[in-house]
């Protein structure tokens, strides 16, 4: 293979709201993180063992206003980017973090979504919509198909 791949895909849930960061130029970053886990039952126990792990999500510009607009903790998320490795020294201690530069998102589920399932009278309220006339299709009585 000649080149080179860093590619990450995640699908997990926010263990926090989307925390912004807006630059002068009108840029900005959004930074929250993302719990994955998977499960399993431990033969010698029978007891069924969680795993979690935690990956720290920056997000850039239009697509951080849309996080920060639509996502808050709890929330289910597929993610798309690439691995980035930082390093910084704070009191005199070097410090390291590994981040996901994501540059694709789909919001798979939302709390307000899950509220809305959850109370149905809010539900109706909110999507009462005035009733459009349906449309109707009259069928041809010369059809010229052969079947």
């Amino acid at each position: 293979m000649a080149g080179t791949i860093n590619k990450v895909i995640l699908i997990g849930n926010l263990g926090d709201d989307v925390k912004m960061h807006y630059f002068d130029d009108q840029n900005c970053v959004g930074r929250f993180p993302i719990a994955t886990s998977e499960s399993y039952t431990n033969k010698q126990t029978g007891e069924k063992v969680t795993n979690t792990d935690w990956h720290n999500i920056v997000v850039r510009n239009g697509l951080a206003k849309v996080c920060e607009k639509y996502l808050s903790k709890g929330d289910k998320v597929y993610v798309e980017g690439k691995l980035k490795n930082r390093q910084w020294e704070q009191d005199g201690v070097k410090r390291y973090s590994t981040e996901v530069q994501v540059n694709e998102m789909t919001m798979l589920s939302t709390k307000k979504n899950a509220d809305m399932a959850n109370n149905p009278q809010e539900n109706k309220t909110a999507s009462a919509k005035p009733e459009q006339p349906k449309s109707v299709v009259k069928e041809e009585e010369n059809d010229d198909l052969p079947f």
